[in-house]
């Protein structure tokens, strides 16, 4: 069992939603916290509120992670600061016909939810190699496993996620490095925010119950986490066994059933 007190876990995307929801659950279960995010002013809010609920150091750093630049100043500004755990959590996720929507949050999306992502295991990843400890969790999706009409782009940066995670994993196993995908559903967040969608909160999952069973997973070694309802993982399972055009097209239709053929930005 991986043990939180006392370890040091950085935190992306820490400002609000799933992130800030792992940061204080990370904090209850003792880990001190390096949060990450491009607000600065919400995320010494949410360090003053940790340090003081649960007695954890908490050390914020505000940074653009689509921007590769800044990137590389963080992970300067993490020299002096060993990390346990990496937890991956910055995502974005432009939806609507992609035809019909700007290029440009797709390209954010590959920025944040791949490069950077991809960048930080890689720069701490190697750290905790060579000290013989550490782990890293990438938040991926159930949007990983198969094709996403209307979420296109989504889609599939997050079954990138879902490859690279478990490739890595492989890599580093027996290394005393352990590596994890977990893959929410539908979440009580603010992930749609700026759009015309609104998620039907009766197919939704409250990010404290992702975020206790994202690490309960974690800490019991597993490779892969659903931390959502149960019918999460049966739809993986579903894109598994039938044909990749079977699949697109269900995703296609729940897509549709939901509305995102129709999102706008407000």
């Amino acid at each position: 069992m991986y043990t939180y007190r006392g370890s040091t876990t950085l935190v992306t995307g820490a400002s609000r939603g799933l992130g800030t929801a792992y940061a204080t659950e990370l904090a209850r279960r003792g880990s001190d916290l390096v949060l990450v995010a491009r607000s600065a002013a919400a995320l010494d809010e949410l360090a003053a509120r940790l340090r003081t609920a649960h007695g954890v150091a908490v050390r914020t750093l505000a940074a653009d992670l689509t921007d590769r630049t800044q990137v590389a100043g963080l992970l300067t500004d993490l020299a002096d600061t060993p990390v346990d755990l990496l937890l991956n959590n910055a995502g974005m996720g432009p939806a609507g016909p992609f035809l019909e929507r700007p290029l440009e949050p797709n390209q954010v999306a590959v920025d944040l939810n791949i490069t950077a992502l991809m960048t930080l295991s890689h720069a701490l990843g190697r750290t905790m190699a060579a000290r013989g400890h550490g782990g890293i969790v990438n938040v991926a999706s159930t949007a990983a496993f198969q094709p996403m009409p209307y979420q296109a782009g989504y889609g599939a940066t997050k079954a990138f996620v879902l490859s690279f995670t478990e490739a890595l994993a492989e890599e580093l196993r027996g290394t005393g490095v352990h590596v994890m995908a977990a893959h929410p559903g539908g979440t009580d967040t603010s992930f749609f925010d700026g759009t015309t969608h609104t998620m039907d909160p009766r197919h939704v999952d409250a990010p404290a119950d992702v975020v206790r069973r994202t690490l309960d997973d974690f800490a019991r070694g597993r490779s892969a986490s659903y931390p959502g309802r149960r019918l999460n993982q049966i739809g993986s399972w579903a894109a598994r066994f039938l044909p990749r055009t079977t699949t697109t097209r269900l995703a296609a239709w729940v897509n549709r059933s939901v509305g995102m053929d129709a999102v706008r930005a407000e």
